[in-house]
């Protein structure tokens, strides 16, 4: 090899490497991406199957490309972005949004992979609102969150069931309370047999599911270990730990109010100012779980700082007023329950009872 080859295999070495950026749109049997090089113009659409579309990205990347995906999360979870993760590409699952900015009217997996790749360019130069990205758990994690959101899944179901049952019953002018199926109530209700035969098949349904119920609840709580605070139960304490999956990606206390959705609304324009209801933008799960946590919080954690605060308020207060108050003392709880789990501070220190 003469000097001049030398020369120039060295600087085609020190090239820089080209970014090619993809915006994928998925869907059960295909994804249909647009790609970007660098900052050049898009690509028209390509549709391929997942599979198809990881060995088109490992090719990609052997003929030098550096490769920077997205897609929104969504019911397929997130096998493709591990499987891109496998072959060295770079991917980030995204929250889902409207991509139809301007409000035309015109929604195409085309016209959404589009504008994903676009917002993702900005993101790349920068611009970190382009895009909000979603955390990815590990597989333990998300198997775990899973096992208790099909507890929760039956659970409806079997109140499903339940109403269906009083609203027969109603139908024909006797009423039905409570847990109507079950083993104690059942040979008390005085009903005319062809009612109860009517019933009989909701029942099994409905016995067969409590049964589930019990099971899935049991093997949740199960895993629930050491003391917590009196009001926080094990399966309270499972389902924040299973939602969160790790309390230190928070870095600070509006982090943790904004992903539960425990933050006011607001709407301020020049000199004015006013908030609303909260933003319920968050998870829901973990809203509901928090808001019965802060209840039972009001009377079995008298020496708590956050029920030291509202309680002279709450004992005044009005139904709307009290709702309010206990939201107010599901967010605070929140915050307490992060610097707990980070190791900020000790149950002691807030003035937590806590039971074995």
């Amino acid at each position: 090899m003469n000097k001049h080859t030398a020369s120039c295999s060295t600087v085609l070495n020190t090239q820089p490497q080209v970014v090619l950026k993809i915006g994928i749109d998925v869907h059960a049997a295909y994804c249909v991406i647009v790609t970007q090089a660098d900052g050049s113009v898009p690509k028209p659409p390509q549709r391929f199957g997942q599979a198809g579309l990881v060995e088109w990205v490992r090719r990609k990347m052997e003929e030098g490309y550096a490769v920077v995906s997205c897609y929104e999360a969504g019911p397929f979870g997130f096998g493709l972005h591990r499987r891109l993760l496998e072959i060295g590409a770079t991917n980030h699952v995204i929250r889902p949004r409207t991509w139809d900015d301007h409000f035309k009217g015109v929604k195409t997996d085309g016209r959404d992979a589009r504008a994903m790749v676009s917002a993702l360019d900005r993101f790349l130069a920068g611009n970190s609102h382009a895009l909000t990205v979603v955390r990815v758990p590990t597989v333990e994690q998300e198997r775990l969150r899973s096992q208790s959101r099909i507890r929760e899944s039956l659970q409806r179901q079997l109140k499903a069931l339940a109403q269906r049952g009083r609203g027969l019953a109603l139908q024909y002018g006797y009423r039905l309370r409570g847990d109507w199926f079950g083993v104690r109530r059942w040979p008390r209700l005085e009903l005319p047999a062809w009612l109860l035969e009517l019933l009989e098949p909701l029942r099994g349904c409905a016995l067969a599911l409590w049964e589930q119920v019990r099971a899935q609840t049991a093997t949740v709580e199960e895993r629930s270990q050491g003391a917590k605070p009196c009001g926080v139960g094990p399966w309270s304490e499972q389902v924040l730990e299973r939602e969160v999956g790790d309390w230190s990606r928070f870095r600070n206390r509006r982090q943790v109010g904004s992903f539960l959705g425990l933050c006011p609304r607001e709407h301020s324009s020049g000199g004015s100012q006013q908030q609303g209801s909260i933003t319920k933008a968050g998870n829901g799960r973990l809203r509901v779980i928090l808001c019965q946590i802060a209840w039972r919080l009001m009377v079995r954690q008298p020496d708590y700082r956050l029920v030291k605060k509202w309680r002279p308020k709450f004992a005044a207060a009005n139904a709307r007023r009290r709702k309010q108050i206990i939201i107010a003392l599901a967010r605070g709880f929140a915050v307490d329950w992060w610097r707990l789990r980070t190791g900020q501070t000790t149950a002691q220190k807030l003035g937590l009872a806590l039971s074995a």
